[in-house]
């Protein structure tokens, strides 16, 4: 049994920044299931949105997020997160992340950054490190929190369940104290304690066949939250990123937005621009107008993918601009300089989540959720381009100062360890790989970018028959990685759908043809999704 004043789950941008505030005042304990570097964070291309331009502002910045997120963001969390972006990148910078910054001389009063314009901003807004901003970030972050005396990284521990005061039998209100995490090299399953637990887990991406996230996307935050009695809200709204590069041996590799705020223009596989056709912003439409585009496109041709082109560009400022997309695509045989990109629609980003509020308090005492796992409103139904990172340092510092703030007494009774009872090694481990598919398949056949309520149906009755068989599965055979992640995947899949059934309109990131419009009824009302405990 392992006992720590602040238990972080997950080793992103959120978890690693909330650890560092957290750090000077009590022992913090990051676990991570794979390595320390294996998160969405790392894979992030595009930057981090926040106002630092003088052509530029925060009611600017306020406008375009509220415009993406299509009558359901909060529009007092948008501004205070947006308000409070320029101190956080500046707490960035001082931790040693290395934006790209203009040539000299840069004129006085300007911004020494070079900043990048995406789709849906109205001004250039976006700091990057070239196209590989979220390794940089990563980076300098990871440095910091392996400096401090005070934090201790648990590598190859998967979180299981939470530890909760109602699931032990407790009186009181419900009090998140920790969680049973397993040990994947030792094959063990220990208890961590603490007086905050922080759910930094990151998305879901790995529910859907195809996405742009790392193998770690399996929604474990999301899963455990609900398990122990939080609401869930919006899981009708992923993001599908409109362009990950379409190619047999390329695993989830994304073409960042930045592209086509740089001028690539999307293509017909016979080269015929269509994006016009669709919304006056072309390339610059919110992604969810963009992927549906690409999506309606490729079922009229029956084409498998359409094309990115951006050999218009002089070849130097390609390579230069984009040295990761350039490197990776040469791999597999493609020079972005000369031809264009084949690309295609994949699960980029949740934009629901455990409900929070803005400084990460979820309705479970002691229990806080930061980054993509949680949902503060910022999003609404649509994300901004580049408004996560600035999301997850933002609520990261708040989370961080409210913890200090509130912390709850230390664990003064009894918690039972893992009881693993008569469960054996698992011998059939086809039936996990079989599952793990067919959940993935079953969401990218009846759950995607455009859906009907027979479809829905339809995945929600064979997502519980998967689920009745993995949960037999769970309780028979000791746990695994493989088997924690598919009940995972499972339950995150089942609160996708049961959202996205409640939702009676088509708004932002949910489009159903049958409720093709959208209702004003629904504006600003979230689908809330609780388990009973």
């Amino acid at each position: 049994m392992r006992q720590f004043d602040y238990l972080v789950i997950g080793s992103g941008v959120a978890g690693l920044y909330f650890a560092l505030r957290a750090a000077p005042h009590g022992r913090v304990a990051i676990i991570t299931k794979k390595g320390r570097d294996d998160s969405n964070t790392n894979h992030a291309q595009g930057g981090i949105a926040a106002v630092m331009g003088k052509d530029d502002s925060v009611e600017l910045h306020v406008r375009d997020t509220l415009e993406a997120g299509a009558g359901l963001c909060k529009e007092d969390v948008v501004r205070t997160i947006l308000q409070e972006g320029p101190a956080r990148v500046a707490d960035l910078v001082a931790l040693g992340v290395r934006f790209d910054r203009r040539e000299p001389p840069v004129p006085p009063g300007e911004c020494e950054f070079d900043l990048g314009l995406e789709a849906g901003h109205s001004r250039r807004r976006i700091l990057h490190s070239d196209d590989m901003t979220g390794r940089e970030v990563q980076r300098a972050l990871a440095a910091a929190v392996s400096a401090h005396p005070n934090i201790q990284i648990f590598e190859y521990h998967f979180a299981i369940d939470l530890i909760t005061s109602r699931k032990l039998g407790r009186p009181g209100p419900n009090r998140c104290i920790g969680a049973y995490v397993l040990d994947v090299k030792r094959n063990q399953v220990e208890t961590f304690l603490a007086r905050a637990v922080v759910l930094a887990t990151g998305g879901c991406g790995k529910v859907y066949l195809y996405t742009s996230n790392p193998d770690v996307a399996t929604g474990d935050g999301v899963a455990m939250a609900y398990r122990a009695g939080a609401p869930i809200a919006n899981m009708e709204f992923i993001q599908f990123h409109p362009t990950c590069l379409y190619h047999p041996k390329a695993k989830s590799f994304l073409i960042s937005e930045a592209l086509r705020g740089e001028g690539a223009v999307l293509k017909t596989i016979e080269g015929v621009e269509f994006m016009r056709k669709y919304d006056p912003r072309g390339e610059l439409a919110p992604r969810d107008i963009v992927a549906r585009a690409i999506d309606a496109e490729m079922k009229h041709s029956g084409a498998d993918y359409v094309l990115l082109d951006i050999t218009h560009k002089p070849a130097r400022f390609i390579i230069e601009r984009f040295p990761l997309i350039y490197s990776t695509c040469l791999q597999f045989g493609i020079d972005i300089t000369k031809e264009p990109i084949p690309v295609v629609p994949a699960a980029h980003y949740q934009c629901g989540g455990v409900v929070t509020t803005v400084d990460g308090t979820t309705e479970i005492a002691g229990l806080y959720a930061i980054g993509e796992v949680a949902c503060t409103g910022l999003h609404g139904a649509n994300r901004l381009a580049s408004n996560s990172l600035i999301e997850a340092v933002v609520c990261a510092h708040r989370a961080a100062a409210h913890a200090r703030a509130n912390m709850l007494p230390p664990i003064d009774f009894h918690v039972p360890a893992w009881e693993s009872g008569d469960a054996q090694n698992p011998d059939e481990m086809v039936v996990v790989s079989h599952n793990w598919d067919e959940v993935r398949r079953c969401m990218r056949d009846y759950v995607g970018i455009v859906r009907t309520n027979k479809r829905l149906l339809r995945a929600q009755q064979r997502i519980a028959n998967l689920q009745a068989e993995i949960q037999e599965y769970y309780w028979d055979f000791l746990v695994t990685p493989d088997l924690l992640e598919l009940r995972n995947i499972a339950t995150v899949a089942e609160l996708v759908i049961t959202c996205a059934l409640q939702r009676t309109e088509s708004r932002g990131l949910h489009y159903n043809l049958d409720y093709p419009n959208l209702d004003p009824a629904w504006t600003g009302r979230d689908t809330i999704v609780r388990r009973q405990v």
